[in-house]
């Protein structure tokens, strides 16, 4: 960690040399060719153009008048980019949080662009797609091994991309099997048992008429952090074995149809995570447990102020046997909707996700007109078991009111089931026109999701009186049209007039079970069958945008623009099966079941370019943006009257309005023939200006977060990257290279009150390798320095077996780093 003026040097000598350079982008070449790429122009020409589809046609990313990071297929190799968190330690002004609800895994990633930080586990601001076509889940994007290149858009996209692009997209692009054979074939190892192993072949199945490509890949690694209850045990342990096959069809001229289909599995161990509690748990002979390591109170409460303590000498730990308990929990198919035998069989994650797309692109003969068709369809299911406590102790006895009950563990454990499945259905038309200085694009989308999640688990007798508990199936239907309009005014000048108008419905069931509502606080009262219809709504949208687009030479662009988003609402039903008295006095407290859309008005300008005979590739943007009607959560609890049992309620409102500005540079340097550079940096200036969160509220007794900034997000952020390369001397045809990035993030609040935030990270990669003919080989490590600090915070409970610390916020949970890792890969093309 370094201190505020280290990191304001930091910072300021990062933007100086961006200013010297006037600017940058991402995209150095490959590894293995990049003594060519490198080379000054005067050699042999500028560096390669990179081309994008921003806007749903192709472009030169210096032409496009979108703020958009690029990673090429080269990229991606030369820099061992492997998995989301490696795409945004790659993108200024970008974070990955996984870290919610007491677990820090993989079932969900949420991408924040701009410090567009969701509060809500399952709602994201940023949408995904492959190809264009969109897709349900973040993590499956890293399973296409080898892409064409990977764009990442900033800003509101709703115009070409649509629905839940409030703060960008996120698109992987295949790349296109051509008509000859090609393939390759890598393999990975590393310490920690660390191996991926890869394969890919491209050709002909009838002449360039008809061509496919078809890939495949596992990766494994153990974790890098021993369970301090269980020192047989790593936590962290990781492995993905995925498929894709892609189809490109020419039947006629004109006429290419691509057909696209993904599958893959997860399958985790326990998460590296560490728990960091504001108060110490003993057992019953007195030996601490858990040690409390508050350093500061709160509105009466023990918490933490500054940047989070380090872990004590007994965490990371986590109750993670699977016993007896535990396997008959998991064993039985009361309340779920995954099948057991689809649903882990024991602590960590299981996923299964399958991606299939059809595109098809139709040039009409003689016109300037182009039909596009897109289908897409995704089906995700997740299941992960949780020690929620997130401690390993077997000595606290599970009688905290009382004794203990019956049919349950002797000691106090805290299981905790998770499972969700997604399944969605989109398609697309699009006509486009371009001809002299006119383009126009339009077309009608639809989307059609369907989401069903559940949880069970706890100190009770699991399977016996504790079993898990599906909530109800959510559904969501968008029909919407779009179009895009681009004049060339001038030979310079060119304006561009885009949007979309949206009808978003939603739709919410009840559980299979069936539900009675006694009273109508919320529902109708009644009997609800199972699945039947209980609540339903729709949203209608306009989202324009406008950019101004000038060209001041041949090689620079400038641009400005205005564009609005809007995220879906949704429903909160989660406390509708509550007593008939919690939920009257849920619906006094303010709490609704309707949730409205947040919205987005965003103003951009940039800068974009090639200098010094192309050997400087730049772009520079800076924005401002309006966020209204943030959904933010809210917790209510009490004693029901009824029951004279405690309730605790967690509901989701629009309680946020929040301003963002920053700026973002990005860039490729050709220093000389041998040496490349690309520098990136972000400034993301947050500034809340209303928000309301009770639990925030009663930790810390601020209640007004005006001026505060968003939590999980980096305010400054850099990245930096060194390549040599040269010719192997006595061999033909033979290369080597040498390689360092580092990788800067600065550290992130764990709340809207801004009590307690992470370290400033810092992350140095090396690679050094060596090419001759089609086979090559490199040595690598990742995290030089071994640096711990944590990826991610979030406020959780400490959980005891009276608990007694649950009324209010009460310990951090962190994400922990891969530790230093070194790595051999060879990879062999034909």
């Amino acid at each position: 960690m370094v201190n505020k003026t280290k990191r304001t040097a930091l910072i300021g000598a990062s933007l100086f040399s961006i200013s010297i350079a006037s600017g940058l982008t991402i995209a150095p070449p490959m590894a293995h060719a990049a003594a060519e790429a490198a080379t000054p122009a005067e050699d042999f020409g500028e560096l390669q153009e990179i081309v994008v589809t921003a806007r749903k046609r192709s472009e030169d990313v210096l032409k496009t008048p979108v703020a958009v990071s690029v990673l090429t297929s080269d990229t991606i190799e030369q820099r061992g980019v492997v998995s989301v968190n490696d795409i945004a330690d790659q993108t200024p002004g970008m974070n990955v949080t996984n870290n919610a609800a007491g677990r820090s895994d993989r079932s969900f990633q949420q991408m924040v662009i701009r410090g567009f930080a969701p509060a809500i586990v399952d709602i994201t601001t940023v949408a995904t797609f492959i190809d264009g076509v969109p897709v349900s889940s973040a993590s499956a994007l890293t399973t296409i091994s080898d892409p064409e290149r990977v764009e990442v858009l900033k800003g509101p996209q709703s115009a070409y991309f649509g629905r839940n692009t409030f703060a960008g997209a996120f698109n992987v692009v295949n790349k296109v099997p051509t008509d000859e054979f090609h393939g390759s074939a890598s393999v990975m190892v590393g310490t920690r048992d660390n191996y991926r192993m890869s394969a890919a072949l491209e050709g002909p199945i009838v002449g360039d008429k008809l061509t496919f490509r078809v890939t495949g890949d596992r990766f494994s690694k153990s974790g890098s952090y021993e369970n301090a209850s269980n020192t047989s045990q790593t936590l962290g342990d990781q492995s993905t074995t995925s498929g894709t096959l892609m189809l490109v069809f020419k039947p006629i001229e004109g006429l290419t149809i691509k057909a696209f289909g993904l599958l893959s599995k997860d399958d985790d161990g326990p998460s590296a995570q560490g728990l960091i509690s504001a108060y110490t748990v003993t057992n019953a002979s007195g030996k601490v447990v858990v040690q409390g390591q508050s350093n500061c109170t709160l509105n009466g409460n023990p918490t933490f102020c500054g940047t989070a303590p380090s872990l004590t000498s007994t965490t990371p730990s986590a109750s993670t046997l699977t016993d007896s308990y535990i396997k008959n929990f998991l064993s039985l198919p009361n309340g779920r909707f995954l099948s057991p035998s689809d649903g882990t069989q024991g602590y960590g994650l299981v996923r299964h996700f399958y991606h299939g797309h059809i595109a098809a692109d139709y040039e009409i003969p003689d016109t300037d007109l182009t039909v596009s068709y897109l289908l897409g369809v995704n089906s995700e299911k997740y299941s992960a078991l949780v020690d929620l406590d997130n401690y390993g102790d077997t000595s606290i006895p599970n009688n905290g009111f009382g004794s203990i009950p019956a049919g349950a563990r002797s000691y106090f454990d805290y299981p905790y089931l998770v499972e969700r499945k997604t399944d969605d259905f989109s398609q697309e038309l699009r006509l486009a026109y371009d001809s002299g200085p006119l383009r126009v694009t339009g077309g009608v989308n639809f989307i059609d999701a369907w989401t069903q999640a559940g949880n069970g688990g706890g100190n009770g007798a699991l399977g016996t009186t504790a079993f898990f508990t599906a909530n109800g199936e959510t559904r969501s239907r968008t029909s919407s049209a779009f179009y895009g309009i681009t004049y060339q005014v001038t030979d310079a000048l060119s304006l561009s007039a885009e949007g979309r108008y949206q009808i978003d419905k939603l739709f919410a069931y009840a559980p299979l079970s069936g539900y009675t509502a006694t009273t109508s606080a919320f529902v109708p009262a009644g009997y609800y069958p199972g699945g039947s219809l209980m609540l339903s709504k729709s949203y209608e949208n306009f989202m324009p945008r406008f950019i101004a687009q000038y060209q001041l030479t041949d090689d620079l662009m400038t641009y400005a623009s205005y564009a609005k988003g809007v995220n879906p609402g949704r429903f909160n039903t989660s406390f509708i099966s509550s007593s008939a008295a919690t939920q009257r006095a849920a619906a006094a407290a303010g709490l609704k079941v309707q949730v409205d859309p947040e919205e987005v008005t965003n103003y951009e300008i940039g800068l974009k370019g090639r200098l010094f005979d192309g050997r400087l590739r730049f772009t520079l943007d800076g924005y401002y943006a309006q966020w209204r009607n943030q959904i933010n959560s809210l917790n209510l609890s009490g004693i029901d009257p009824v029951t004279n049992s405690a309730f605790a309620i967690t509901s989701y409102d629009n309680t946020g309005d929040v301003d963002l500005k920053g700026i973002e540079f990005d860039g490729t340097y050709a220093l000389t023939k041998q040496i490349a550079l690309n520098l990136g940096a972000a400034l993301v200036d947050t500034d809340i200006q209303s928000y309301r969160s009770t639990a925030v509220t009663k930790l810390t007794g601020v209640s007004d977060f005006s001026g505060k900034e968003m939590p999980n997000t980096s305010k400054y952020s850099a990245n930096a990257g060194l390549q040599y390369n040269g010719d192997l001397k006595g061999w033909t045809d033979g290369t080597w290279f040498a390689r360092a990035d580092y990788i800067y993030k600065s550290g992130v609040w764990s709340n809207a009150a801004n009590v307690v935030k992470t370290p400033d990270r810092h992350t140095v990669n090396v690679r050094l390798g060596a090419t001759q003919g089609d086979i090559s080989a490199d040595v690598f490590i990742n995290n030089l320095f071994d640096n711990t600090t944590y990826t991610s915070i979030s406020d959780q409970f400490i959980f005891t077996k009276n608990f007694a610390y649950t009324s209010t916020l009460s310990a951090l949970v962190v994400g922990l780093p891969e530790r230093r890792t070194f790595g051999l890969q060879v990879r062999y093309k034909f």
